[in-house]
């Protein structure tokens, strides 16, 4: 088996890698990273709903608003550090906070049963170390305590100091340094939430700048790095302080740990690298998730389907422009239009007050027109304008079309969807342009 520093120097030997194959690899981490460190931390989106979010920008109905805002907020954390770790500038504790102010977002209030029956409140503070002192129950029962707030600023001024020292020295290897700094940080647990994830964040920020690949922590992993952890406490110890100073010598299952994702890490991309295919085994399921996911967002027409776009598509927007024209006021002699409707008799033709009642009582499944008639006088009827408004279906979408001669403009909108107001404003502009132009010819004749 190859070491790391073998496949990395495999690895930089392809760079820089074509632009097609780099955009699939950072597509294919984005998508990974960002789902399995929130998924860690009880984060109930599936890879599906993920891919969604974060490549479509689609929201799955079924998703959870808060789950929804973590995951995006996670993914701009994600970018801050990848343009973070291009820099020249040393870590800084304020990064780590301005990192943990944008995962959280804001401050929020913790309601907490106590044994003795009391409920106790308290705040997390998004961007802030620790008020109150954190600690984990352990599986044997014991209570593992964290760094208390009075020691914390002090051990992350040191971790930090440490970091931008030790980087200068050449003989300390990429994967002892990220999992060094990766325990000595859960260990003062500077945070009231959200640790967990600023950690692996950082962890690729000094992967990133060190010319590594990111790595991923799979949550089906969970359980082999919680071991890893867990056994580099009982080699270091439950004091705090002392975790946070740890040596490299007490962490080796943990650096085992780490050692086995980044030597995954590298591997993936090295075949990608060379052309290979990196899909997993079971990405076709992820696709084929993510895909029935965009169906439904994007339903096939069905005669229910198509009757409610006239409905409650169609119906408002000739009656939002009947009635833009309307509050002309007399500009206009006389405004009148008729419904059109296909049926197996062909097409029948119905008046405005009459058409929506049909249309609540029978499944439309053929297109519908509506003729909008314009007097501008009595007596000039070379003026007269009509404006023909169809309604037609198509296999995932509907379209309201403004058509007068040869020119046509179309409003397309997925079925479920209706016109906004501004799209409505956009067809009345249309029309109300040429409608100007022909009002302007009669003014002219007029004043002759």
């Amino acid at each position: 088996m190859k070491t790391i520093e073998k496949l990395h120097q495999e690895w930089m030997s392809f760079q820089p890698l074509p632009a097609d194959i780099q955009k699939q690899i950072d597509q294919k981490f984005m998508l990974e990273f960002n789902y399995n460190s929130n998924h860690l931390e009880g984060n109930t989106l599936t890879y599906g709903q993920t891919e969604l979010l974060l490549l479509f920008g689609k929201v799955d109905s079924d998703a959870k608003m808060h789950d929804l805002e973590e995951m995006k907020a996670h993914n701009v954390c994600l970018k801050m550090i990848q343009e973070e770790a291009l820099s020249n500038r040393p870590l800084t504790e304020t990064f780590i906070r301005e990192l943990h102010q944008v995962l959280l977002r804001e401050d929020y209030n913790v309601h907490k049963t106590l044994p003795d029956g009391n409920v106790t409140t308290y705040t997390i503070h998004a961007g802030c170390y620790k008020t109150r002192p954190n600690s984990v129950r352990t599986v044997t029962g014991e209570l593992f305590e964290y760094a208390s707030p009075e020691e914390t600023p002090a051990l992350m001024t040191d971790l930090v100091s440490w970091y931008n020292d030790i980087i200068k020295d050449s003989s300390q290897s990429v994967i002892e340094l990220v999992s060094l700094f990766h325990y000595r940080y859960i260990r003062i647990h500077p945070f009231e939430d959200g640790n967990g994830r600023i950690a692996r964040l950082l962890v690729n920020f000094i992967l990133l700048r060190a010319q590594y690949p990111m790595i991923i922590v799979r949550s089906d992993d969970k359980e082999k790095y919680l071991s890893a952890l867990n056994k580099s406490d009982v080699n270091v110890g439950m004091v705090p302080s002392v975790g946070a100073h740890a040596k490299l010598s007490d962490i080796t299952p943990f650096v085992e740990y780490m050692k086995s994702c980044l030597e995954c890490a590298l591997t993936l991309r090295i075949r990608a690298a060379k052309g290979e295919s990196i899909e997993e085994d079971d990405d076709w399921k992820k696709k084929l998730a993510v895909l029935s996911k965009l169906r439904e967002s994007k339903p096939a027409r069905t005669a229910e389907l198509s009757t409610l776009a006239v409905i409650e598509g169609f119906i408002p927007t000739i009656n939002y422009m009947i009635e833009s024209l309307s509050s002309c006021g007399k500009v206009f002699y006389k405004i009148a239009g008729t419904y059109h409707y296909r049926t197996q008799r062909g097409w029948l033709a119905s008046d405005r007050a009459a058409f929506p009642q049909y249309a609540q009582t029978h499944k439309i499944i053929n297109p519908v027109q509506f003729q909008l008639d314009i007097k501008i006088s009595e007596t000039q009827s070379k003026y007269d304008r009509s404006f023909v408004i169809k309604c037609s279906f198509r296999e995932f979408c509907y379209d309201i079309i403004l058509c007068h001669e040869k020119e046509a403009y179309p409003i397309t909108l997925n079925y479920g969807k209706v016109p906004s107001k501004s799209q409505m404003k956009k067809l009345e502009k249309q029309m109300g342009q040429y409608i100007v132009e022909t009002y302007t010819k009669y003014c002219e004749e007029f004043d002759k």
